[in-house]
C-alpha cells in the first residue's frame, strides 16, 4: 500500500459481497486532513447505498459515514488540526462553500458540489470512499474535534444518526413545554428520544409493539404508545406537539398520524425511505395548519453545537461493537434488526482516548 491508498470493505455490485480492497485516497492539497480510522458507526444509508436502494450506486463502493479516528497529516491550510488529534467526519465531506446555501451556513444543502463521504465525487474528479476502512481524507471544513469527554467509538454515532435527529428538532422550536411523539426506537429514534428529552420536552415512543417499551422509558419516555391499539391512540389525539418519524413504511396510515398533532405542529421526517411517499391527502395538512419537513444531516455549526450540547447533559448512545474485520457479520446483524441501538466498527488497536 502507498501513501495514497486505503484499504476498506468495498461492494461492487448490488447483492454482491464486500471485500478488503486496496483503492485511491482522493489527491492531497492545501485543505486535506487525513485520519486513520479508528472507528466508524454502520448507518441505514449505508444499505440502502450497498443495494442501490437510492439509485444507481458508483461501484466499487466503501460505504461508512461517522467516523473517528485520529489525524496523520495536514495540508498547508489546515491550522485547526493538528497530528495526533482525536477528529470524526459525517455524512458530508465537502461543498462548493460558495453558494447561497454554503455562505448562509448551510453547506449540508449545497446546491452546486456538495460531496457525499462516500458515492460521490470530488471536484477534481476523485471517488469519495467512507469509513469501513482504515484512512480517509476530506476536506478541512467538514472535520470536527472529538470532544475531550468522548471516546471515539462513542463520538462517531453522532456524525449522522445524533446530527440527523438534533438538527430537525432544534430548528423547529423543541423545548419545555413541547409534547414529541418519536416514531420508530432504532438507532435515529434513541437518538431523539434522548435530545427531546435534554430539550425540556415530554417524550412518547411510537411503537407496532411493546417489545422495545423498557428500553424507551430507560432513554427519557414518559409513555408508550402502541400504534396499532386505536384505544390508546384515541387517548392521544391532538396533544403531540412535534412527531419525528424515523421509520417510515408505506403502509403508513397519515390519518392517524396526523390525528395525534395538535394544530399548528411539526411532523419531521428523517427515516429517508427508498420508495416515494404516497397518499398524504392536502386537506390532512391544511386542517390543522400542520408543517410536513423533511431534514438533511446539518450545517458543520450544527454539528459543532450537538457535540457541544451532548457533552454538557451527557447524552451518550447506546452501541454494540464489531472489530472492523467483521464488517460482513456486523452489516448482516444490521440487516436482521440486532443493532440495539447503533453498531460501531472498530480498527484493531484502535485507541479509545479521553478525558473523563
Amino acid at each position: 500500500m502507498t501513501n495514497d491508498t486505503f484499504h476498506g470493505w468495498a461492494c461492487t455490485e448490488a447483492g454482491g459481497p464486500m471485500k478488503w480492497t486496496e483503492l485511491p485516497l482522493k489527491q492531497f492539497d492545501s485543505d486535506t486532513v487525513e485520519i486513520n480510522v479508528s472507528h466508524c458507526g454502520i448507518c441505514g444509508s449505508d444499505i440502502s447505498t450497498m443495494d442501490s436502494g437510492w439509485g444507481p450506486t458508483r461501484y466499487p463502493c466503501v460505504v461508512g459515514h461517522e467516523i473517528c479516528g485520529t489525524v496523520t497529516r495536514i495540508g498547508d491550510n489546515v491550522t485547526r488540526f493538528a497530528v495526533g488529534d482525536r477528529v470524526g467526519v459525517g455524512a458530508q465531506s465537502g461543498s462548493c462553500l460558495k453558494c447561497d446555501a454554503c455562505q448562509s451556513g448551510n453547506e449540508h444543502l449545497c446546491q452546486v458540489g456538495m460531496v457525499g463521504t462516500y458515492n460521490s465525487k470530488w471536484p477534481s474528479g476523485d471517488k469519495a470512499f467512507g469509513g469501513y476502512s482504515d484512512k480517509w481524507r476530506g476536506h478541512q471544513h467538514f472535520v470536527f474535534k472529538v470532544p475531550a469527554t468522548m471516546t471515539n467509538d462513542i463520538c462517531a454515532t453522532f456524525l449522522c444518526a445524533g446530527i440527523t435527529t438534533y438538527s430537525p428538532l432544534k430548528r423547529h422550536g423543541v423545548q419545555p413545554g413541547s409534547r414529541v411523539g418519536v416514531r420508530g426506537l432504532g438507532g435515529l429514534g434513541h437518538f431523539a428520544i434522548m435530545w427531546a428529552k435534554a430539550m425540556g420536552a415530554e417524550v412518547v415512543c411510537l411503537s407496532t409493539s411493546e417489545r422495545k417499551k423498557p428500553d424507551a422509558l430507560a432513554l427519557g419516555c414518559t409513555d408508550f404508545v402502541v400504534t396499532t391499539d386505536r384505544a390508546t391512540m384515541k387517548k392521544h389525539r391532538n396533544t403531540f406537539t412535534h412527531i419525528i418519524d424515523t421509520t417510515y413504511d408505506q403502509n403508513t396510515s397519515w390519518v392517524t398520524l396526523f390525528s395525534l398533532l395538535k394544530v399548528n405542529s411539526t411532523f419531521i421526517l428523517v427515516g429517508i425511505p427508498e420508495s416515494t411517499i404516497d397518499g398524504i391527502h392536502a386537506g390532512l395538512l391544511a386542517a390543522k395548519q400542520i408543517n410536513f419537513v423533511g431534514s438533511m444531516i446539518g450545517s458543520p455549526a450544527m454539528i459543532e453545537d450537538m457535540l457541544a450540547f451532548a457533552d454538557k447533559h451527557k447524552i451518550r448512545p447506546w452501541i454494540t461493537k464489531y472489530k472492523m474485520s467483521q464488517v460482513p457479520e456486523a452489516v448482516q446483524a444490521f440487516r436482521d434488526g440486532k443493532t440495539r441501538y447503533r453498531i460501531v466498527l472498530e480498527n484493531e488497536a484502535a485507541p479509545l482516548k479521553s478525558k473523563l
